[in-house]
């Protein structure tokens, strides 16, 4: 009897309430310890606000090219339980509720962009696998604070989630100061081209939404945005030429290899980085454009979009959109902070360059 009163009198463990980026309401018995998520760019996130991210996972894409080859090799060299992760589908192939499935996720976290259908989510929490959506793609400024505050909840890290995203908040506050009062003819053309010469055919471009939400945000006309009702989709050479921006920005990364888009990330020096560069605006039609006539060329490695990390982004964008007001931010510190406050694996560069 003494057992039982002992066993009576523990306090029962509070449910966790979840409320993802759709607005869908979803309960955890206890902290999940066994995520399957459909990007790489989500391990970055647990790294902000666990030591161990790998430990919380139970399957993932195995997308490297989505958080560089150099990357994954340092959480790989960390976290060797990686290589035991069940793979599934990315967000950019087709889901497989059998996949989902036999992972034994504890929670299947999805991308907003592709989540499942409705006749495909109740297959999977049939299985007794809560679902959420999660959005660092879509409209990275809106939904980022939400998303990793869901992944906190869910794994018990809800303070360190707390903790970065305070940071992150501060900083953003602190560029948008600076950008207090800003006419609109103050506003330069910005041409951000993803993976910028993948491909012989011109040009990729944010729409409203995705990193055209940051352009925005930080001072610029994204011009794609009065052509594109998506995030993004792509622009005719013709269509930029007649733009002519005043800011021209390339993302590439190792997987830009066999390519001659931009080589930038860890695994290139500055001077490689800067080379290929060099040859992305060497293209037929750039060499007009006001942006490569100013000297305002830049690159940047694409695993800093669509990532848990936007805040660099959203700073090294506003140093090259208002060099003038934001000639003393300093994104390199920014960098060394995040590395020694947050991320279980630090970021290491270089991940942006300019030509000139």
């Amino acid at each position: 009897m003494a057992v039982i009163l002992l066993t009576s009198s523990l306090p029962a463990r509070a449910e966790i309430a979840l409320t993802d980026v759709t607005g869908r309401e979803v309960t955890l018995a206890a902290p999940a310890h066994r995520l399957l998520i459909d990007d790489g760019r989500f391990l970055i996130a647990l790294a902000l606000i666990h030591r161990d991210p790998v430990s919380v996972l139970a399957a993932w894409p195995r997308d490297i090219n989505r958080i560089g080859t150099h990357t994954y090799e340092a959480y790989r060299a960390k976290f060797p339980a990686i290589d035991q992760l069940a793979k599934v589908a990315s967000s950019a192939g087709a889901l497989s509720v059998e996949q989902v499935v036999a992972a034994r996720p504890d929670l299947a976290v999805f991308s907003l962009g592709a989540q499942p259908t409705p006749e495909e989510r109740a297959r999977i929490e049939a299985a007794g696998i809560p679902v959420v959506v999660i959005d660092f793609f879509t409209h990275p400024l809106t939904n980022l604070e939400p998303s990793l505050t869901l992944l906190g909840e869910a794994t018990g890290r809800a303070a360190q989630a707390r903790d970065f995203l305070a940071f992150r908040r501060e900083r953003l506050d602190a560029v948008r100061a600076k950008l207090d009062g800003l006419a609109k003819d103050e506003r330069p053309r910005v041409f951000l081209e993803p993976h910028a010469a993948m491909t012989a055919d011109c040009c990729n471009s944010p729409g409203r939404g995705n990193v055209g939400d940051i352009i925005e945000a930080v001072g610029g006309t994204n011009i794609g945005a009065a052509v594109i009702p998506r995030a993004f989709g792509k622009l005719n050479l013709e269509y930029v030429i007649a733009q002519d921006p005043q800011v021209y920005i390339a993302t590439g990364g190792s997987h830009m290899e066999g390519t001659a888009g931009l080589l930038i990330g860890p695994e290139y020096s500055a001077e490689r980085a800067r080379e290929t560069l060099a040859r992305v605006v060497a293209r037929p039609g750039f060499s007009d454009l006001a942006a490569v006539r100013d000297h305002r060329v830049h690159g940047l490695s694409h695993q800093m979009l669509n990532s848990p990390l936007d805040l660099f982004t959203v700073e090294i964008l506003a140093k090259w959109i208002h060099p003038e007001r934001f000639a003393a931010l300093d994104v390199d510190r920014t960098v060394a902070e995040v590395n020694e406050r947050f991320l279980a694996v630090p970021v290491e560069g270089p991940n942006w360059i300019s030509l000139d």
